[in-house]
């Protein structure tokens, strides 16, 4: 089997971990990350595409691909605001699965959070739950979304209550645990090379057995 695949938020903490995954996957011989700025990132079958996010439907016309793997997040902090933090994980994230579904691609894989849902009074959780809800509607024959806890990794920037709340977090039932960004990337990897039909979740849970 070979393989396309197309990985967005690959600057990202779990979009790095993600794209390095899919490079080790022999199921792809050509992984494209969509990005604003350069990975770093070297090999064979890699490729990148910087591309304004205002832009992506059209700036990824004309590619085809098989995967699509979608790992674009922030904080309200990063954004700005509640809006700009929407129009990001919402907006960006549905122009992305947009170009996806026109070059092909039948299994779409998305990262949003445990307690994700559209009718959540939490901001966080209802734009992630209306974020998995708008792809549902997308039609792809095959769609997985994993749902992790607490991010866990090597963050550039501090994040004061994460890092507070990480040594706390190992008491807690593995459904809330913090789980390590390496694992949601295996997890995102291993499940794009599987054969797949319908909507998958992938618990937080569950991720800490990649």
């Amino acid at each position: 089997m070979t393989g396309r695949a197309w990985v967005i938020g690959a600057t990202g903490l779990v979009g790095r971990e993600a794209l390095l995954a899919l490079l080790t996957e022999r199921a792809f011989t050509d992984v494209l990350a969509v990005t604003r700025r350069p990975t770093g990132i070297s090999d064979p079958k890699y490729r990148e595409k910087i591309v304004d996010f205002e832009q992506l439907e059209s700036a990824l016309a004309g590619e085809t691909a098989d995967v699509a793997v979608c790992c674009l997040g922030t904080t309200i902090k990063q954004a700005g605001s509640q809006e700009q933090f929407r129009h990001i994980e919402l907006d960006y994230s549905l122009a992305f699965a947009r170009a996806a579904k026109a070059a092909g691609v039948h299994h779409f894989l998305v990262v949003t959070a445990l307690g994700a849902d559209a009718k959540s009074l939490v901001f966080y959780n209802r734009v992630k739950g209306e974020l998995e809800q708008a792809l549902s509607g997308l039609g792809f024959p095959a769609l997985t979304i994993v749902r992790p806890s607490l991010l866990v990794g090597d963050r550039k920037e501090l994040r004061l209550g994460e890092k507070l709340a990480e040594p706390l977090m190992r008491l807690f039932p593995k459904s809330l645990r913090g789980i390590h960004v390496r694992k949601v990337g295996r997890a995102l990897a291993t499940s794009a090379r599987s054969p797949a039909h319908g909507q998958h979740v992938i618990p937080s849970k569950q991720l800490h057995d990649y």
